[in-house]
């Protein structure tokens, strides 16, 4: 029952975002009427009323196509042999960056440590 409820509920929502975001447009165009009924000591006598009629128009989703020029990468088979000239080509065609100079490493701080040595007390 709780999977119903919520599944009507989210319907409704859904409703009202498309009506509200313009893609579901509904106009009535023609009004509703009661019937009209007459008891009589005979029976009872009606004439048919008539029911509503709506106007719905909805948006649409355009699906098209578009030429795009991708760029692929290229890929080169080398035999095993031929591996080391074909490293050393693909070196030179890459784009050299300019390198930063490298800082030299500091050495660590030494701790002081108590020195075990009799001598030195």
């Amino acid at each position: 029952m709780r999977a119903v409820l919520l599944i009507l509920i989210l319907v409704i929502v859904a409703a009202i975002a498309a009506v509200a975001t313009g893609f579901l447009n509904v106009t009535q165009t023609q009004p509703a009427q009661v019937p009209n009924i007459e008891a009589t000591r005979g029976g009872v006598a009606a004439q048919g009323g008539q029911a509503p009629k709506f106007d719905v128009q909805t948006g649409g989703i355009a699906i098209g196509t578009q030429e795009r020029e991708v760029k692929l990468p290229s890929i080169n088979v080398v035999p095993a042999g031929e591996r080391a000239t074909a490293d050393a080509r693909a070196r030179q065609q890459q784009p050299q960056q300019p390198q930063q100079p490298q800082q030299p490493q500091q050495e660590p701080a030494q701790r002081d440590v108590p020195s075990t040595d009799a001598t030195q007390r």
